[in-house]
């Protein structure tokens, strides 16, 4: 796996605690052979709470899926722990969500129990059809806004592209562009 360690915010990392970083994230593989690359991002930010110090975000690509996670901690160490934990968790979901779409197999269906981690599964209970119209990012942001929603898609009048415009947690707004692959 490819990993690339970024310091954020004028950190220095170590070479040991990088290569702690590596060692740790690299062992995901075992779970996921197909992460082809990640990276890392490691911040340091004034609190108020210590708890909350360093900032690890790790986000991991096995062949145009991605896994993220991000965790906080007093420590760099104790930060790099629980996100590989983090990960760990959501790798191991997302190979059982897998592992049942590919068997086509529905315990329910079968007449076996629902157990009570599938009745609390989060399913769509809403389906909504609308015209996708071309328009100019500050016109996507106005709808948004006029919607009261934290996301709008929207077709680019420029490009032609479908893009989906956010709202962050720091207020400002983030594009994803989306390109056929």
């Amino acid at each position: 796996m490819e990993l690339q360690i970024i310091a954020k915010d004028g950190l220095f990392i170590s070479d040991t605690v990088e290569e702690y970083a590596r060692k740790k994230i690299g062992k995901l593989s075992r779970y996921w052979p197909t992460i082809g690359e990640g990276k890392v991002e490691i911040s340091q930010k004034k609190s108020k709470l210590p708890q909350q110090k360093f900032t690890v975000q790790v986000t991991l690509d096995s062949k145009g899926t991605l896994i993220r996670a991000q965790e906080r901690s007093q420590d760099i160490r104790t930060a790099i722990d629980s996100v590989v934990d983090a990960l760990t968790r959501q790798i191991e979901r997302y190979k059982g969500k897998q592992y049942d779409k590919g068997r086509g197999i529905s315990l329910a269906r079968q007449g076996a129990p629902v157990t009570e981690e599938e009745s609390t599964m989060p399913q769509v209970v809403k389906s909504k059809h609308f015209i996708v119209k071309p328009m100019s990012q500050t016109e996507a942001i106005c709808q948004m806004e006029l919607l009261g929603h934290d996301f709008f898609l929207f077709i680019d009048a420029a490009g032609g592209n479908s893009n989906l415009l956010y709202r962050r947690k720091d207020g400002n707004y983030g594009l994803i562009e989306m390109e056929e692959g």
